[in-house]
């Protein structure tokens, strides 16, 4: 049906209905706050949710915007010091294989990292020497280093792991699971979204469509913190405004709102309200959030010297504790500043700075609270780095193309076995040669933990039934704790 056809229709529909002894407006408010005939349970979810029981309550993921080199910080590959500029085979990596920013070049020499490697833990996890934190955890971590994706590009590449989709519009993946599990507390967001700066160099743009709804309903997306002042616009009254002069405005406001939900259908109305409704209780719940004054000098030295700087990755991290700890079901963090094109050793260096110590302390944190089993952390980008040095090599500087075939992620918690690496790359760390793990399968494992069936989470639009995985994706069964 067409927009003009449908809306005619709807209209029909109302003139009747109005006419009637009912009356439109708790039959047009009914449906606009349930988009679903299966939505209905007290957490705002599908009655159909979960699945089966979920080992995960929520997830906190750690997107390191940009591309970490997995041969800098996972891949282990100490053979190739040895080729140290040796032309990459082009059997190995093949010349359409490559990106416009460095196809011209005359040469493609191996340039191994300068960084020194060891085994950690009772596992013995091969780590570089910039993740120093991460090593004293790394038994509660699983590193899976056969990661893979098509996308070649920044903006595309994140789309997909946020979205399932290269192609913007779709919900982001916080969207599905709020939409499907609801939320644990009415007072604060089901989906949060908290972004930050790396040292390293300037980030690339982070579009709010990555925490977005798509087509779902608005009240799915995310809610973005900002990096800088109170996390949320508005969030005191004015000076002179009573709570009880707020509520009689909101609710002033809401009536008119129903008005015009009631003569013209919009599902955004209803949306409109909603966030007007929840607006109004994080004034007083995000406030106790934000104060950091509760937590022991033990806990705020963990994190870092920086946990106290709004914005910082460190205050995000503790932040996403908390935030965890009154039951956010999905706590999105983004850390720009990964592209390393150039100098890589130098960005790797300064980003792992920013990074490692605040993300093992949010392990360790969750851990010692007994939250990191019912917690799912996921650590990584939107793809990897090139073996071939970007740009001339010397003694002491080497940059990284983009590289999708092959790249690490991390996953800690939420029924994940713990110090195990999964999969491998070959001798150059450019191909998966075993155990692949694609974009969807990764999304397909997260909501499994979630108690999620990803082929069974769907949203009928435009006459067919979407998923975050699309017609794709694999759970990863052998990472998942029995």
């Amino acid at each position: 049906m067409n927009p003009l056809e449908e809306f005619t229709t709807q209209r029909t529909r109302r003139a009747f209905l109005g006419r009637g002894t009912l009356g439109l407006g708790s039959i047009a408010m009914s449906s606009l706050l349930n988009a679903s005939e299966e939505e209905g349970t007290t957490s705002g979810g599908l009655s159909s949710l979960p699945h089966f029981a979920p080992k995960a309550k929520r997830v906190i993921y750690l997107f390191q915007s940009g591309g970490p080199s997995q041969m800098d910080l996972f891949d282990h590959k100490p053979n190739l010091s040895e080729r140290v500029g040796e032309e990459v085979p082009t059997s190995v990596y093949p010349a359409e294989r490559k990106t416009t920013m460095t196809s011209g070049q005359n040469s493609f020499p191996v340039a191994p990292t300068r960084f020194q490697f060891a085994q950690h833990g009772q596992s013995g996890i091969w780590l570089s020497e910039t993740l120093p934190h991460l090593a004293k955890v790394i038994d509660d971590v699983c590193v899976i280093k056969s990661m893979h994706t098509e996308a070649i590009n920044h903006d595309p590449a994140a789309t997909l792991f946020q979205t399932g989709s290269v192609i913007p519009g779709r919900p982001s993946m916080g969207a599905w699971v709020n939409y499907g599990l609801g939320s644990e507390n009415a007072n604060l967001p089901a989906f949060v979204a908290l972004t930050s700066n790396g040292t390293a160099k300037a980030g690339q743009p982070l579009y709010d469509r990555l925490w977005g709804a798509g087509f779902l309903p608005g009240r799915f997306q995310g809610v973005k913190f900002r990096s800088q002042g109170d996390p949320i616009l508005d969030l005191y009254d004015p000076e002179g405004v009573t709570r009880e002069q707020r509520r009689r405005m909101l609710d002033s406001i809401g009536s008119l709102n129903q008005q015009r939900a009631d003569h013209f259908n919009d599902p955004n109305i209803a949306t409109r309200i909603a966030q007007y409704e929840l607006a109004y209780r994080m004034q007083m719940s995000v406030p106790e959030l934000i104060d950091f004054q509760g937590e022991s000098e033990s806990v705020l030295e963990m994190y870092g010297p920086e946990v106290n700087q709004v914005g910082k990755y460190a205050y995000n991290c503790l932040l996403a504790r908390r935030l965890a700890e009154r039951g956010v079901r999905f706590i999105q963090l983004y850390h720009r500043g990964w592209d390393a094109h150039n100098n890589a050793q130098k960005q790797v260096s300064a980003q792992c700075r920013d990074t490692d110590q605040p993300t093992a302390a949010l392990l360790r944190d969750l851990k010692q609270r007994g939250m990191l089993d019912e917690t799912l952390v996921v650590w990584g980008g939107e793809f990897g780095r090139t073996i071939y040095c970007q740009g001339k090599l010397t003694e002491k500087v080497y940059g990284r193309d983009h590289h999708p075939s092959c790249f690490s992620y991390w996953m800690a918690g939420g029924g994940i076995r713990g110090g195990i690496s999964y999969g491998e790359t070959d001798d150059y760390s450019v191909n998966v040669v075993e155990k692949p793990v694609h974009v969807h399968d990764l999304q397909a494992t997260i909501l499994r933990q979630l108690g999620i069936d990803h082929e069974r989470l769907t949203y009928r639009y435009q006459g067919r039934y979407f998923r975050l995985t699309d017609v794709h994706g694999n759970v990863v069964d052998e990472v998942i704790a029995s």
